[in-house]
């Protein structure tokens, strides 16, 4: 152990002699993709106004946001998350921590759904509003260990650990007026849902559809098609974010219920939003499945800072930071670095 962490070491003074490191290596290299320029259209696509979940934060607490963001964090950023959608309102908190730690180092962030960071690493790169953002990130968070094998597969990635748990719940508005007690009541002719989308939203993929199968469901509310942003039944929506799309609709009276995380539903209710959670016994919120699973990407150029992230999530700073918005926060043992089986 002290000789690995001797060579690990060695390795980050020889690597601060070419990139001042704390100083968030504004002058390294820009991490580009392996696709060509011309290919650019290849790119995953964000959708329309996403700003709040790109960010670039400087230790000074300045942060930008949207393609601004963007375009400066190949270039500005000494460490680049991206991040399962679902811990967007626990990240200013998290990477506050992680800099009070590692005082110069300049974080960008991409919080969107796991399925689509995934698209946009196997393609190497975004487009958002028109405009072609190629690159990787060092670190990638999936709600699912599946995601990570995929990269695995493709010779990206070959370590993990399991960070953190969650949930699922129904949301509701306050007052629950439908009177929805478990997923039985999504088959009611009364009850209109708005539901993670099953292309790219990894709590529907992995999670939510088992379920809504098991219960004789899922055709009910797909209607046979697999879409995002899209109109399914005369009763459901399958949103493109559901955790940002969802509680609006509620509010909105556009629908009447929705599977979230209930780390989500605590979220909303801490923004005010007129919002309840109806908890659901474990075989419907497979609180004892969910788990999010993080690693670092091989070919990162700062992996001696991706693997510091990575064990500053086993600290009691990161694990208030995460347990305050409501997340179980994993054992040292399932936060240690382990292979991707």
């Amino acid at each position: 152990m002290a000789r690995t962490l001797a060579a690990a070491l060695t390795v980050l003074r020889v690597f601060a002699l070419g990139c001042v490191l704390l100083a968030g290596c504004s002058s390294a290299p820009q991490q580009q993709s392996a696709v060509p320029p011309e290919k650019a259209g290849d790119f995953a696509i964000i959708p329309p106004n996403k700003d709040n979940d790109l960010k670039l934060y400087y230790p000074d607490g300045r942060m930008l946001r949207g393609g601004e963001a963007l375009a400066r964090m190949h270039q500005n950023a000494g460490l680049i998350l991206w991040l399962a959608g679902n811990q967007f309102f626990a990240m200013d908190d998290v990477v506050r921590a992680f800099q009070a730690q590692n005082r110069s180092m300049n974080v960008g962030l991409i919080t969107l759904p796991p399925g689509l960071i995934l698209s946009a690493i196997e393609r190497g790169g975004w487009i958002y509003e028109g405009k072609s953002y190629p690159g990787r990130p060092d670190v990638y968070s999936s709600v699912n260990l599946g995601h990570l094998k995929t990269l695995k597969v493709a010779g990206m990635m070959s370590q993990y650990a399991i960070h953190m748990h969650n949930e699922m719940v129904l949301m509701v508005a306050k007052g629950n007026p439908r009177k929805i007690r478990g997923i039985a009541d999504l088959k009611r002719a009364d009850v209109r849902t708005s539901m993670p989308n099953p292309v790219n939203e990894g709590i529907m993929q992995f999670y939510g559809r088992k379920v809504l199968e098991q219960h004789n469901l899922w055709d009910h509310i797909a209607g046979g098609q697999e879409c995002s942003s899209c109109q399914t039944t005369a009763n459901n929506w399958f949103t493109a974010v559901h955790h940002r799309e969802t509680p609006d609709r509620i509010l909105a009276n556009e629908s009447d219920t929705g599977i979230v995380w209930l780390t989500e539903a605590i979220e909303a209710q801490r923004d005010g939003k007129a919002i309840e959670a109806v908890r659901l016994p474990p075989g419907d919120s497979l609180v004892n499945e969910v788990a999010y699973a993080i690693g670092p990407l091989d070919a990162s150029r700062r992996r001696i800072v991706a693997l510091r992230y990575l064990a500053f999530l086993s600290t009691p700073e990161a694990q208030a930071a995460y347990s305050k918005y409501g997340f179980v926060v994993a054992t040292p043992e399932s936060l240690t670095l382990k292979p991707i089986p």
